[in-house]
């Protein structure tokens, strides 16, 4: 049976645009040390073309045949046999291997090898993901959905080079050395900022505006996949000559000096810019060698530095929740300029012009002259509350979701139900982990020497599933909009209340769900996502103005949790002042559905919180009667602003 024949990739070379994601992808290939890239951007920016295409011009490497560590001809594995029975060497393509979001730690770093434990071999190792990425790439697609236990295992063998598997008896390192390429949507949430600084480059990707280009693209990938042989054979020579320019850099980069002036202002632009992590300054150092290298010069150039700041400093300087990333690169001009010595700062620092970045400048209409409450929209912009308050969910001890202050994913040996990450010995498992089980009583049954057919069970055999939970809590922010929200500027004071509710959420990684109401009916202002920076944008750009349609608020709150299947413990959180007068149905009774509609949310077993924002010495009370129906907590914008405050829901949740 042979094998089909897969077509080649897109050519690297044919990638209209992109300069810096290029560039950050040749600079890891001639320097490997730097620690990968990270490629940030929406769908269909070339984020996935580009890394896969990255191979094809790539110098082969030298292996032995068949060997699965990949070693480095003269430097086998330890428990390499292939490469020690003096094997074939052969010129293959660099490796590239793609990490699926499903893995387990065993697919990823190893596991025992039953068939050669069998027959009596000690720590025969079968090789995961990290062997075959050895020499090459590992690529991992939406890298922001990985399970956290999964990124730090990877990150730690980037950067040490070395895998190690400690598990099942077996006590193995081998080599691991690869670049790290992670590509990810911005509309799927971040990374935690400390995986995010493990990452050597990163690259903010987007479409381009230009209608020239974006035609030039649409023109490539059809012909590409009208044929893709004959397109790749088009680019020949041009993959061909940047095939020699990365050999060629490979061979240079040893020699690349960077002086001790350079340096210095390596380190000032770090502190400059509030990077915290000294990782920042090394790999800054390396990738300014690499640029170097690239252009075939063996001495760096402040314009290195410049470009390997805009690489290097966006995703590790101090931002705050919702700051947009980047440099900004007025100030990175003009600590460029000021480095240089007097007769070279006139007009120094310009080539790089065209990696400026686009302004998000945003202009808030806070006009005074406008609190009535009529229904002419109005742009309020958030007030300053206290600290971060933080939100609480506090369910039952029986009951098996865990809502409170931490992720629900973390890992847990007694769950019942979740994505099995790893096995680990436990004499009484909630759930038995067959294969780790038997490969342990393989192992020490091969250890005693035992001659016996069937391998006989012991409980110190026994191994139990450790599973990941649910992904993250989700969190619906229903926000009133209407025109009596303009009244004393109490739009200012919901906006600040929401943003400091985000923050909590920005920090646990939680998902977050908005939904707006003004007028005649409410609308999903942002579907459920762990991105809180679309949260605060849509936020910002709300307007206020109309009538108050709650009870179509609660009726699209209660269909948006219901299609979320339970994907996420969720948590309802309304701001209002509970004076709904627009009803579902004509003649209907605004009140009285919005009583129907939160009993309905009560009887799901939704946690929920009220924050009443009626104002004023004379108060109705509705929205501590919307809070009592449906099981929440009501609490007022003055408590909200407090410095301490901690936001606390106590969910009478059944079985």
């Amino acid at each position: 049976m042979s094998l089909p024949n897969f077509p080649p990739s897109f050519p690297f070379s044919a990638i209209v645009g992109q300069p810096q994601l290029k560039n950050a992808l040749l600079l890891c290939a001639v320097d490997t040390t730097l620690g990968g890239v990270l490629i940030r951007g929406d769908k269909g920016t070339a984020k996935s073309t580009a890394a896969r295409a990255l191979t094809a011009v790539l110098p082969p490497v030298e292996r032995i045949a068949g060997c699965a560590f990949n070693c480095l001809p003269g430097q086998p594995a330890e428990h390499c046999a292939v490469c020690r029975n003096d094997a074939a060497t052969v010129s293959a393509a660099v490796p590239f291997v793609t990490l699926p979001l499903g893995a387990t730690e065993d697919r990823v770093l190893g596991t025992l090898d039953l068939q050669r434990a069998l027959k009596g071999e000690k720590n025969a190792l079968q090789p995961g993901l990290l062997a075959a990425a050895h020499r090459g790439i590992l690529y991992i697609d939406e890298v922001n959905l990985l399970p956290d236990h999964l990124v730090d295992v990877l990150l730690d063998v980037a950067a040490m080079g070395v895998n190690s598997v400690q598990r099942e008896g077996l006590s193995v390192s081998h080599p691991a050395r690869f670049t790290l390429v992670g590509t990810m949507n911005l509309e799927e949430g971040d990374l935690r900022p400390q995986l995010l600084d493990r990452f050597g480059l990163m690259v903010e990707v987007v479409a381009p505006r230009d209608k020239t280009l974006r035609a030039d693209v649409v023109r490539r990938r059809l012909a590409y996949e009208a044929d893709p042989l004959a397109y790749a054979a088009q680019w020949n020579d041009e993959q061909d000559a940047l095939r020699a320019r990365i050999a060629a850099a490979q061979v240079l980069l040893p020699q690349v000096v960077l002086s001790d002036a350079l340096l210095d202002l390596i380190s000032h632009l770090c502190c400059e810019f509030e990077v915290a992590s000294l990782r920042a300054d090394i790999v800054m150092h390396k990738t300014a060698r690499a640029f170097a290298a690239l252009d075939g010069r063996a001495q760096v150039a402040p314009d290195d530095v410049r470009a390997a700041a805009e690489l290097v400093l966006p995703h590790r300087r101090r931002r705050k929740p919702f700051e947009q990333p980047g440099l900004d690169q007025d100030k990175l001009d003009d600590l460029m300029q000021q480095a240089m010595p007097p007769e070279q700062q006139e007009g120094n620092g310009q080539d790089q012009s065209d990696s400026s970045s686009d302004s998000n400048a945003q202009s808030e209409n806070q006009s005074e002259n406008q609190s009535d409450g009529g229904n002419s929209p109005q742009v309020f912009a958030a007030a300053v509350v206290g600290n971060a308050p933080q939100l609480k969910v506090e369910a039952p001890l029986n009951n098996v979701a865990t809502l409170a202050g931490r992720r629900s994913d973390s890992a847990d040996a007694n769950a019942a139900r979740g994505r099995m990450i790893r096995a680990v010995p436990d004499s009484n498992p909630v759930s038995l982990a067959v294969g780790a089980t038997l490969r342990s009583a393989v192992l020490r049954s091969a250890a005693e020497g035992s001659q016996e057919a069937a391998v006989q069970l012991q409980t110190s055999d026994l191994h139990g599933k450790v599973k990941a939970g649910k992904n993250a809590n989700l969190i619906l922010f229903v926000v009133d909009a209407s025109g009596s929200m303009a009244a004393q500027r109490r739009m200012e004071a919901v906006k600040g209340a929401v943003l400091a509710l985000l923050t909590d959420v920005y920090q646990r990684r939680d998902q977050v769900a908005v939904i707006g109401f003004r007028g005649d009916k409410a609308s999903v202002l942002l579907a459920p996502t762990r991105s809180v920076d679309l949260a605060e944008q849509g936020l910002r750009e709300l307007p206020t103005g109309g009538r108050t349609p709650l009870p179509h608020a609660l009726q699209l709150a209660l269909q948006t949790l219901e299609q979320s299947n339970g994907a996420a413990p969720p948590l309802l959180v309304l701001l209002s002042d509970g004076k709904g007068n627009v009803a579902l149905e004509n003649g209907g009774d605004p009140w009285r559905e919005t009583l129907a509609l939160a009993e309905q949310l009560a009887a799901r077993g939704t946690p929920a919180l009220v924050l009443d924002t009626e104002a004023g010495y004379v108060r109705l009370g509705r929205a501590a009667q919307l809070a009592q129906a449906l099981g929440a907590e009501c609490m007022t914008l003055e408590e909200l602003t407090a410095d301490n405050l901690a936001l606390t829901i106590r969910a009478r949740m059944t079985q």
